[in-house]
């Protein structure tokens, strides 16, 4: 008999989710198979059986969080095998049997909201568990009205209300009944408000960011380049590529345009870790990724080494896993720059959140046709807007100033991008 435990599946993760048990109670399961997918603070991963057997018993359903460490199932030689703790004997006869209440009391007594199976635990929402423990009610006999059952806010609140109705003794009647009380609606009904599932992923971004906010001294540095070379340059290199099927976008021409700055500049290539100045002697450069729980960053590792074609295959790649919860947890660690483009929205300029232990993170803005002086006349030139956020405890504002210096150069010159 094997115990399966939630394993730590990246290095800033606390707990997981349960989110699909692909083997259920009874499956004959082979070393390398799929045992279940689990939602951590980055992604959904799947997790694989290390031996041979038959997965006897889930401890958890999906949809569960689980702290890291935790049994969540075994797997044993036989299909009808049963797990120690499952197996446990009944106390013995002689113990003193418990104190039933006087039937009046028993009578008396609330009936539960909800008859969950033993040791079954419910779905709930943290904020759902916050306010039972908050009110004093066992959230194991609410009856939740959310998807599959799960406890939300509402539920909490209608048992704590009926709670109070039950504890407060009835008043005599009154010769005429009185008008019955109307309770103040609460915020949520007045806004039309409901509590949305929240992925880990989601949770984990809230408070990372919240944390990089509040402990990492932010400045920022702002500078707008022209393009016109840049895109010159890469219609040029797709031209090239044509035959190949790959093509690069002006994002892959900025990440690898930011790789050689990096190597030019390696003081920005650090990170503030316990207050030790970190250098880091390889440049890997994370790529923001929208996907629809929120915010995750792959990573473009060796980026200085890679070529404009090998950037613009891995990043693809690796954002249509983020897309499909897909990354393994080495694709989106290591990281020690990152860019963040919302040019393809229409954004002009943005300041991005800057991703720890990272120094820093650029953001890119769209391309704008703006009119300028160009040799004492006004001329229209493409332009995007570049800004640079830097944990000023890591790099000091005249070494970012220069960074981004070096990195306007560079993509004004492009071809510098792949001498």
């Amino acid at each position: 008999m094997s115990e399966i435990h939630m394993p730590r599946l990246s290095d800033t993760m606390e707990e997981g989710v349960i989110s699909t048990w692909v083997k259920k109670v009874g499956d004959k399961v082979a070393s390398g198979d799929v045992l279940v997918e689990i939602e951590t603070d980055k992604a959904v991963m799947e997790f694989e059986a290390y031996e041979d057997g038959f997965l006897v018993k889930q401890n958890f359903s999906e949809g569960d969080t689980v702290p890291i460490g935790e049994v969540i199932g075994f797997i044993a030689d036989s299909p009808d095998a049963v797990p120690e703790e499952a197996a446990a004997p009944a106390a013995p006869a002689t113990e003193a049997p418990k104190e039933e209440p006087p039937q009046e009391e028993a009578a008396a007594a609330p009936a539960p909201v909800a008859d969950e199976p033993a040791g079954e635990r419910p779905r709930t929402s943290p904020l759902a568990r916050r306010l039972a423990k908050e009110y004093g009610l066992d959230i194991t006999k609410i009856q939740g009205s959310g998807p599959k059952g799960r406890i939300v806010r509402a539920d909490i609140e209608a048992a704590k209300d009926g709670s109070a109705a039950q504890a407060t003794p009835a008043a005599p009647a009154p010769s005429a009944p009185a008008p019955a009380a109307q309770a103040a609606p609460t915020q949520d009904e007045v806004r039309g408000s409901e509590e949305v599932k929240t992925s880990n992923v989601r949770k984990v971004i809230a408070r990372r960011l919240t944390e990089s906010k509040q402990t990492v001294p932010h400045f920022y540095l702002r500078r707008s380049i022209d393009a016109e070379a840049l895109k010159a340059f890469r219609g040029q290199i797709n031209e090239q590529l044509s035959s190949t099927g790959v093509k690069v976008s002006f994002n892959d021409l900025i990440v690898k345009a930011c790789a050689t700055a990096l190597k030019l500049h390696p003081e920005v290539n650090t990170s503030w870790i316990n207050d030790t100045l970190v250098q880091h002697h390889r440049t890997n450069v994370g790529v923001a990724v929208a996907v629809d729980a929120g915010l995750v960053v792959p990573v473009l590792h060796d980026t200085d080494k890679a070529t404009l074609s090998e950037i613009s295959t891995r990043t693809r790649e690796l954002a249509g896993k983020a897309r499909d919860n897909k990354l393994k947890p080495q694709e989106m660690s290591g990281g020690t720059f990152s860019v963040s483009n919302l040019g393809m929205f229409g954004i002009d300029s943005f300041s991005a959140v800057i991703n720890p232990p990272e120094a820093a993170i650029l953001a890119v803005g769209a391309m704008r046709p703006e009119a300028v002086v160009v040799d004492g006349e006004v001329a229209v030139r493409n332009r995007i807007a570049l800004e640079l956020s830097v944990d000023h405890r890591a790099v000091d504002g005249a070494v970012g100033a220069a960074f981004l210096k070096e990195l306007a150069e560079i993509l004004e010159e492009p071809m510098r991008i792949i001498l």
